[in-house]
């Protein structure tokens, strides 16, 4: 792995939970556009995959207190399709990463909206079904979100409900078909960017709300996950405009000290006013 010259600070006035928050720079010209994040167990080894189809792995470095200190990268690398290729330029956006407790890597797209299955990382794809009501999903505001079970069921929503008073409609992947089972309550103007399914079998949902020169609002919900859908609806995370950067990645795990931890990754969008940023809550049991 190539190490990396980076640095890394918190806001001047953190949030309450904030234990880091750390801008990742790396001379590499895939860097950039990270749309989804996975930290193992531990929190000492990542992967991050980035809307052109790029992906990354390493480790994270912290200090005492848990915070992030620095960060060790491999070069990025292309998605490869389901031969040695990379994915075609125009089905690279991919958006949700979901990495199964046998380390099977399911990630989803946008603009091409499905989902895509991999052994290991850098290995070839396979291709999950497509349902037909993913196809006519918003071209830009598909297959944002994406979370896996303990037992192996995938769940997927899209960033757009239609309506800002239509819930988003929650997709469930398991015994090798779709179906469509429940729903998620959308409150105000949040978009969902991302999901995970943490330590403690809950469902969280990441959410963002942009406003323009104001900039970006991050919100975490969580929720219990049952069979008769999602309920117990809790806000665990609501920061004022401009906290953080274009929150997009969501990965929810425990540290050493028991802590359940939130880490999330910004989209900088290839844009020189926006950055690659990693943060960290530590989050109510």
């Amino acid at each position: 792995m190539a190490a990396l010259a980076l640095r890394g600070g918190a806001t001047a006035a953190p949030p309450p939970g904030l234990v880091s928050a750390f801008r990742w720079k790396m001379a590499d010209p895939l860097f950039g556009g990270f749309s989804a994040i996975h930290v193992y167990p531990g929190g000492a080894r990542f992967l991050a995959v980035s809307d052109r189809g790029a992906w990354t792995e390493g480790r994270i470095a912290r200090d005492a207190r848990g915070r992030i200190t620095g960060l060790e990268a491999a070069p990025m690398r292309l998605l490869r399709g389901q031969g040695e290729a990379p994915l075609d330029e125009a089905r690279r956006d991919a958006e949700g990463m979901a990495v199964a407790p046998d380390g099977t890597l399911y990630i989803s797209f946008e603009g091409a909206t499905r989902v895509l299955r991999y052994a290991r990382p850098g290995g070839p794809a396979e291709n999950l079904p497509t349902p037909d009501a993913f196809r006519r999903m918003q071209l830009n505001s598909s297959l944002e979100a994406l979370a896996v079970a303990a037992d192996g069921t995938l769940y997927t929503l899209p960033e757009r409900s239609g309506r800002i008073d239509r819930p988003f409609p929650v997709w469930r992947f398991r015994g090798g078909r779709w179906d469509q089972p429940f729903t998620l309550p959308r409150r105000g103007e949040y978009l969902a960017v991302s999901a995970d399914i943490g330590p403690d079998g809950r469902f969280y949902l990441l959410e963002r709300d942009f406003r323009g020169l104001s900039g970006f609002s991050t919100r975490l919900r969580r929720f219990d996950l049952t069979r008769a859908g999602m309920a117990a609806e809790a806000t665990l995370i609501e920061t004022p405009l401009g906290t953080h950067g274009n929150l997009e990645g969501l990965s929810v795990w425990r540290d050493g000290a028991g802590r359940l931890i939130a880490t999330m990754i910004a989209d900088d969008n290839f844009h020189f006013l926006l950055r690659s940023e990693i943060v960290e809550y530590a989050l109510p049991d």
